[in-house]
């Protein structure tokens, strides 16, 4: 999620309740915990109605914002934030801290202001320090507050030894404090003073340091005048001041806010841009010893941790502040290096073998350990490491059983696709007919082989595999079965068959008998109507011979019988006379 730095107005970060003190305002913590980029955190302080709500608005290019008072009381009242996107700085978030005003005398509890500087110090990359006249012994006697820090914040939790230093008794101006410590700016407001000295023009820079130059000398005087002096020299080695002419005319001044640019005087317009310039471009990031940038959810932690420990009576200490903070980053490093690793090992899965899934646990390992020395505070860091490498251990075992369930899953998966076809074409009954269940087994077989050339099975892919069929044996033998039971019809129907063709034949062979008989019997018979035509014939032939024979005799008889009388021929020749050839 988009981080959200725009946040449309101020709003209170801690309160100051009468009878209660300073109170965190959760509001303010749950906005801050939506920013996840660094923060460069802008603190004003200074005596009350000295401008310092105006400056911060300039600050976030705005005429509005940090309300202004116009009355001689202080208007702040405990701290106010305001995000808004760094000019400069593309990523990160300004972060504004408006703090209620010093040293009103209404109020009557000095020890209240004491804890508003000191939470500004705390809590900011940058403090301005807001004034109003010149720097002279006033106004620094005004910045007495920078004293009490050494009071008031302690850079390690106090040593139970005996003899052991304690909080009060650090010294003022410890390097080790100063690591903690921010950026410091004196804005001088409504300077009226030549910045020369001895006739010679200095700069800003170097009137702030002729201001803390110090004292020679061992006097009482001397010690006085320099202990003050040598804190802020100590404690904010980087310095840098601004001066500013009066805004406006006296009159205008309750209402600056309101005012265009050209009711404002020119030369704290280019006083104003200058200083809003250097901020943007030079104020640094806040940080912690070890070069962690403070994003909005540590900020939220210091606070808490500053606070809470304002209202136990103690004394804040920046050890244990950052030891708090330490262990929420730490705690949130190991979740994220978690977080990586599973992340990363669930993308890996399913490996074909065993030995590339060690291999892609060292690989996801690596890399967790890689973000959690990158985000990880180094204190109680160890501790933490040592806590990812237990859990990085347990989810490897994890990760070793969920390896072979997605193998078997996404084989499965895999393995169900691949059959919605043939599923189909049971459903449609393809394979119940004759010879089914050999094509079932040959279209089976080839999306088994089809299954075996996919890539990224896994380590279960057999397993899935023989899983799978076993699961479907039972169509198979249901496909079996109703081929056999079509085989055996059909051997009966072709046997029914194979009868009615054999009776088919020998009738047909009688049919053949039968008219071979029936030929034979024409052929005899015709053979005998042949046989009875020649012999009629050659009986006719003979008939007709002998009858011209007879003919031929007879006319020889009468011829002779005209010569000479013969009684025998002519009995021979009467109707009914035999002839001398015999019965026919």
């Amino acid at each position: 999620m988009a981080s959200k730095i725009q946040k449309p107005e101020p709003v209170c970060l801690i309160k100051n309740k009468k009878g209660k003190g300073l109170v965190v305002q959760p509001g303010a913590l749950q906005l801050l915990s939506e920013i996840t980029q660094p923060m460069v955190v802008v603190a004003i302080a200074g005596p009350y109605r000295s401008g310092k709500s105006y400056l911060l608005n300039r600050l976030a290019g705005q005429r509005r914002g940090f309300s202004l008072g116009s009355s001689v009381r202080a208007h702040t009242k405990g701290i106010w934030i305001w995000c808004v996107p760094h000019p400069c700085k593309p990523g990160y978030a300004l972060v504004l801290l408006d703090t209620e005003g010093l040293g009103d005398t209404e109020k009557g509890d000095t020890e209240n202001d004491t804890w508003i500087f000191v939470l500004a110090v705390l809590l900011s990359s940058t403090l301005i320090y807001n004034s109003k006249g010149t720097i002279d012994q006033q106004a620094m006697d005004n910045l007495h507050y920078v004293l009490k820090l050494s009071e008031c914040v302690q850079v390690k939790t106090a040593p139970k030894e005996a003899g052991a230093v304690q909080a009060g008794e650090e010294q003022p101006g410890s390097d080790r404090r100063a690591l903690f410590f921010p950026t410091f700016i004196w804005a001088v407001r409504d300077f009226t003073l030549q910045l020369e000295v001895d006739g010679k023009e200095i700069s800003e820079d170097e009137y702030l340091e002729n201001a803390l130059k110090l004292k020679d000398g061992s006097s009482q005087e001397a010690q006085s005048y320099n202990r003050l002096r040598e804190c802020i020299r100590q404690l904010f080695p980087e310095r840098k001041c601004f001066v500013f002419d009066q805004p406006a005319r006296k009159k205008d001044l309750p209402r600056l806010e309101e005012l265009p640019d050209n009711m404002l005087d020119p030369e704290f317009q280019q006083q104003e841009e200058r200083f809003c310039s250097y901020i943007g471009q030079n104020c640094p990031p806040k940080t912690i010893p070890g070069g962690h940038e403070i994003t909005g959810s540590r900020l939220g932690t210091l606070v808490v941790s500053y606070v809470e420990a304002i209202q136990r009576g103690a004394v804040p200490c920046l050890e244990s502040a950052v030891l708090a903070l330490a262990e929420i980053e730490n705690s949130a490093a190991l979740k994220e290096a978690v977080a990586l690793y599973q992340s990363q090992m669930e993308q890996g899965l399913p490996t074909e073998t065993t030995q590339e899934l060690l291999e892609l646990h060292a690989r996801c390992e690596e890399e967790a350990k890689r973000l959690f020395t990158a985000r990880a505070f180094e204190e109680s860091r160890e501790r933490f490491q040592a806590e990812l490498t237990v859990q990085l251990e347990a989810l490897k075992e994890h990760f070793w059983m969920r390896n072979e369930r997605v193998s078997h899953e996404k084989c499965t998966a895999a393995l169900q696709e691949l059959f919605q076809d043939l599923d189909r074409r049971i459903n449609d009954g393809v394979y119940f007919m004759l010879g089914g269940y050999q094509l079932f087994q040959r279209d089976q077989q080839a999306l088994v082989e089809q299954y075996r050339k996919l890539p990224g099975k896994g380590v279960k892919a057999d397993a899935a595999l023989q899983d799978f069929l076993q699961k479907r044996e039972s169509m198979a033998r249901t496909i079996l079965k109703v081929d056999h039971e079509l085989t055996e019809k059909e051997e009966q129907i072709e046997n029914l068959k194979a009868q009615y063709e054999r009776a088919e034949q020998e009738r047909e062979a009688e049919r053949k008998r039968l008219d071979e008989r029936e030929i034979e019997k024409k052929m005899l018979l015709k053979l005998l109507s042949d046989m009875k035509a020649r012999w009629r014939k050659k009986r006719e032939e003979k008939e007709n011979k002998n009858d011209h024979q007879s003919k031929e005799q007879d006319n020889k008889s009468t011829s002779g019988s005209e010569k000479k009388s013969n009684p025998e021929d002519q009995q021979n020749s009467k109707p009914g006379g035999k002839s001398s050839d015999g019965p026919r």
